[in-house]
């Protein structure tokens, strides 16, 4: 019999697939106090994923998000599913609509803005626990 190999710890999920609606996730823009200008739901611990990150984002009509972000480590996609609006990258501003596919590198700073109707879309990318650096000066700086 050869060497013991250590044995591997899970982050326990509770079966090798999860289902959950991305509405029914807990909004956590409404927790913050942002559900005038959109939506946010993270299912990450819902899914029981280890190493994916993923968001649910709603812009609403005409706003935008209530801050701009980036990240040290995790590139993003961001997918739109429906509306049209612009997202800020950096200093260059992008229009987009559906099934638009956005790649974001770590260090760029983002953030959406809806045009007449709701911009809906969704993000992927590896979880990196504490890996987004927020600002809420006015990013758009019109």
């Amino acid at each position: 019999m050869g060497p013991r190999l250590p044995m591997l710890i899970r982050m326990a999920p509770v079966s090798d697939y999860e289902v959950k609606n991305l509405r029914e996730v807990e909004d956590m823009a409404n927790k913050g106090g942002f559900s005038d200008s959109q939506e946010a739901r993270f299912p990450r611990k819902d899914l029981g994923a280890e190493t994916t990150g993923l968001a649910y984002h709603v812009v609403r009509a005409g706003k935008r998000q209530a801050f701009a972000h980036r990240h040290h480590q995790a590139e993003e996609i961001n997918v739109v599913l429906s509306g049209t609006g612009r997202v800020k990258l950096d200093d260059e501003i992008v229009e987009i609509g559906p099934m638009d596919a956005i790649r974001v590198a770590p260090h760029v700073t983002r953030a959406f803005e809806a045009g007449p109707d709701d911009l809906e879309f969704l993000v992927f990318g590896p979880h990196h626990h504490r890996d987004s650096e927020t600002f809420q000066e006015d990013f758009w700086a019109d």
